[in-house]
């Protein structure tokens, strides 16, 4: 391919005085609100969570009622809520501690456009021997393919695990259908639901979930803190021990800031919901206005996240793209920001069998709440008119 040089117009000469950040499928901002609730667990209510002094006892309760609130988001018991530094580990946690706590099946199903904490992790326990892996193709429209799956899940299988919503496309994926065909056969369902929370609604009962994950970090609230569901009655196994916290499966001194930034943050995204149609109009017109015979949205005939627009400049190299942007201040990504900078093409895109002209050129676009149409109208404009490419 040949190599990629964009000029910028001398009539946008210079970047704004704030960003316009579009990358919030990799982070967000956290809310206002988030901090200012945090702000007390670190100047004065700062003990120890286990503690039984006063002081301890006000953490603990504050670390309760985050539970109770990130359980009403997700739709389950607090007491099925297990919190955690981040998705990573939440997705670890549910496949190698339920793999520990159950030793007679040992095939596991996902697809091929999972995280790669999910799919790194389940291929380097495969190439250990310590799971028979099977891994379900997608279309070229990122649909997973539910006849595979059905075909491949089998009463040796132990988990399906699966996203909700795809981290780099978008596409939100039938998970019912999924969970119900792994149930059929005694296997269990773990939802990788990092990217969906805050975005769209997510009710672990609904999805046919036995574990979830949810990291807030993607949800305005601070980065360090998630949570993992499991199901009432489930054993896992820790994959580390300690003071036995967490129901004895995360040991550790709890962040009770961070906690209470978590339970915060999931109560705000709840009530924003309704607002994420908003947001979807906003997407769809940066969508409509940019798109040409040579600037295509990938995955666009599938149901999508709200927020998000996988977008591929044909012919381009998509960290050019995104190196041309960040010189006039917007802020996106090239494929999935953990593949940021890569000569290849995404992971996903390939999965995908996306032409290869198309997927080096894919770039994301993600919103927030908080994203604004003035936002997105200057984006267009630096799309549309400022930015232009020379092929070397």
């Amino acid at each position: 391919m040949a190599a990629i040089r964009f000029a910028v117009s001398r009539t946008y000469n210079r970047r704004p005085v704030q960003p316009i950040y579009l990358d919030n499928n990799a982070t967000t901002r956290v809310a206002d609100e988030v901090v200012e609730a945090m702000t007390p667990y670190y100047r004065d209510l700062y003990a120890n969570a286990h503690a039984v002094h006063s002081l301890g006892r006000s953490a603990h309760s504050a670390v309760e009622k985050a539970r109770e609130s990130v359980a009403a988001m997700i739709g389950c018991e607090a007491s099925e809520i297990v919190f955690t530094s981040c998705g990573t580990e939440g997705n670890a946690l549910a496949i190698r501690g339920l793999l520990d706590a159950a030793p007679k099946r040992r095939q596991i199903v996902t697809t091929a456009v999972e995280h790669p904490s999910v799919l790194q992790l389940l291929r380097a326990l495969a190439s250990r021997g310590d799971i028979e892996l099977a891994v379900v193709p997608v279309s070229t429209e990122g649909v997973i393919n539910v006849d595979v799956l059905r075909e491949l899940v089998s009463d040796r299988t132990l988990l399906v695990s699966v996203m909700q919503a795809q981290n780099e496309t978008g596409v939100i994926h039938p998970v019912r259908a999924i969970a119900d065909i792994a149930h059929e056969h005694g296997a269990l369902v773990h939802v990788d639901s990092i990217q969906a929370a805050g975005k769209i609604a997510v009710t672990a009962s609904d999805l046919g979930a036995d574990l979830l994950s949810i990291s807030g970090h993607k949800f305005h609230a601070p980065k360090g803190i998630g949570a993992l569901m499991i199901r009432r009655g489930l054993k896992l196994t820790p994959i580390w021990y300690g003071g036995g916290q967490e129901l004895g499966l995360r040991s550790g001194t709890e962040a009770v800031p961070s906690i209470v930034g978590l339970g915060v943050a999931a109560k705000l995204a709840v009530a924003a919901l309704p607002r994420m149609d908003d947001v979807r109009q906003l997407r769809d017109r940066l969508e409509s206005a940019i798109t040409s015979d040579e600037v295509t949205v990938n995955c666009a005939s599938q149901p999508r996240l709200p927020n998000t627009a996988c977008v591929s400049f044909h012919g381009k190299a998509g960290d050019e793209v995104v190196r041309a942007l960040d010189e006039v201040g917007v802020c996106i990504t090239s494929g999935a920001a953990c593949h940021a900078g890569s000569i290849d093409p995404s992971p996903t895109m390939r999965a995908m069998n996306t032409p290869l002209r198309v997927a080096m050129g894919a770039v994301r676009f993600s919103l927030s709440r908080y994203t604004t149409e003035q936002e997105i109208e200057s984006t267009i404009r630096v799309v549309r008119d400022e930015i232009h490419s020379t092929i070397v």
